[in-house]
Order: C-alpha cells, then structure tokens, then sequence
C-alpha cells in the first residue's frame, strides 16, 4: 500500500517552535459565555491544536459586538487559566481598520499590535501577522515595524495573510526579523495556492502555510456551493476510511508537501476531537488527484 500523503507531524517556525497540524482559529469567537469558550480553547489544546489564531478584526461579524472582542473574549480566558497561555503559540494579526480598509504604516501596525496584547492580557504574541496587504505601503515601512515590534519582545515572530507571491518576496527582501508564515484561502473547493505559486514560494523560502477555511467556511460540510462532484468524491474516500467528509477535506489540506496548517474554527467541541481524525486518514496520490479534478470539474492533463 502507498504510504499516505498526509503529514499528521508537528511544523516547527523559526527552526524552534512547534505547532500541531490542526490550530484553532477564532473568527467565530463570539456570543458564547466564557465558561465555553475555555472549554473550547481547552480541548483544542488537549487534542494537539496549540496554535491559536485570531486577528483584531474579528468581531465584526458572526454575531459579534465589535472590532477586538473576540481578542477581549480571548484574553479573558487566558486570565481565568493562567497555565493555557505557556502551553499555546499565540498568533493574531492587523492592518484592517473598517471604512479605511488597509493600513500598515509601522506607526499603525505598532499600535495595533500594542492594542492587541492589552485586549488578549499578554505581554507578547508568538506571532504577528499583516491581515491584508496595504499596496500603499512600502514593504520596507512593514520591516521597521516588525523589528520594532521584535526589538521590544512584543512578537517573536511574524508573518503575512492573503498576501501574493510578489507582494511576499518584496517583504522578504526587507525584513531581518523571522518572517515564517504565510495565510492563504485554501481547501478541496478553494485550489488558487496550488496554482498561483504561494505553496510553491512555502517551499523554497521555509514558510509555513497556515491555510484558513480548509473546510470552505463550513460549504463542504453543508455542501452548500460545492461541486457535487468533489462531495462524492469526499464521501468515497471517507466510506473507505470510516471518517466524516470533513476529516477528508482536512486531510486533503496537509497532504501538500509545504506542510500547511488546518485552521479550524468550529464553535463545537466534538467538531474538535472529530477534526483530528484526519491525521489518521490514508490518503494517496491517486485520492488527491481525484479530489483536484472533482474540485476544478476538469480531467487534469
């Protein structure tokens, strides 16, 4: 039998730190009491998810009150847990302001992230990272707030989000301090990182994809929007391996070789503890080439 395709090992940034598969993502992070929301943070972190990634933006939608509160409900945990906050890589990102819509000046992207650590009631973050690119800022500009931000021991490490391929190799031509992610769209429905060059740029500059909607916002579950193809395609591999069609599509994800990272935002705790089932899934080559074909509704060449 062909030795799967996905890598259930740890991806380590920055040569040092070690993050599982799976992280936790919380642009859902909202309306629940904060008794869950420790019950949630708790179980990713049990179940291997140590990565947490949330941005200042998130609020603003999904029942959310307001710019920052999901970072607020965040922080509140970590202040009612005391020992969560050493056992996690904290990440969260900034540069959108509603009505502007992008600012990464260093002065902004500085105070942002100040703002960040007082409303998640941490010192610092283990990662920070430009949530949209601002092209009215000269990528040099986004260094210096980087290393101020490092100079400091506010971030440890950074990071960008939605970025291109040229928008990243023009940052990476300015910064000195570690840049080790990049956060693209990308599931079994959403296929651009494959072919636009992003997964490609993970492989030869040592970053680490943290790919964010790896269930398609949920669509892949619903099958909402999704090709009906790709579900019956989904659902076979999943009949044959005794798991959900999500664990499928999740497995699809950390099958690349640039060993990406599932960012999973579910709100469920037994969603959780089912997600990991894709480091078990066996996958192969003939599996993921079914699976693209099925996704773009195209034979492959």
């Amino acid at each position: 039998m062909e030795t799967s395709l996905v890598d259930a090992s740890p991806r380590v940034l920055d040569e040092t730190v070690a993050i599982g598969p799976i992280g936790y993502g919380f642009w859902r992070f909202t309306g629940q009491s904060d008794d869950v929301n420790a019950r949630l943070v708790s179980t990713a972190v049990d179940v291997g998810m140590n990565l947490l990634d949330t941005a200042d933006v998130y609020g603003l939608d999904w029942g959310g009150t307001g710019f920052g509160t999901c970072e607020e409900a965040l922080g509140r945990v970590f202040a009612s847990h005391r020992n969560l906050r050493d056992k996690v890589v904290l990440a969260t990102k900034g540069g959108i302001i509603p009505g502007v819509p992008y600012d990464s000046s260093a002065s902004y992207l500085v105070a942002a992230c100040e703002a960040s650590l007082r409303r998640l009631q941490v010192d610092h973050v283990d990662l920070f990272q430009i949530h949209r690119p601002d092209m009215f800022t000269h990528p040099e500009e986004v260094a210096r707030a980087f290393e101020s931000l490092h100079g400091r021991g506010l971030a440890r490490m950074f990071g960008v989000s939605n970025y291109t391929v040229s928008q990243t190799r023009a940052l990476l031509r300015h910064v000195d301090v570690p840049l080790v992610s990049t956060q693209p769209e990308f599931s079994a429905h959403t296929l651009a990182p494959l072919r636009d060059g992003t997964l490609d740029l993970c492989m030869e500059v040592g970053l680490t994809p943290l790919a964010w909607s790896p269930l398609a916002g949920g669509r892949i579950a619903s099958g909402d929007g999704v090709r009906q193809r790709l579900l019956e395609v989904l659902d076979g591999i999943s009949a044959r391996e005794h798991v959900s069609r999500t664990a499928v599509a999740l497995s699809f994800v950390l099958a690349h070789p640039s060993r990406p990272v599932a960012l999973l935002g579910t709100q469920k705790v037994e969603r959780l503890r089912e997600a990991v089932t894709a480091l078990s899934i066996n996958l192969s080559r003939s599996d993921v080439y079914d699976i693209i074909e099925a996704s773009e509704g195209a034979p492959l060449p």
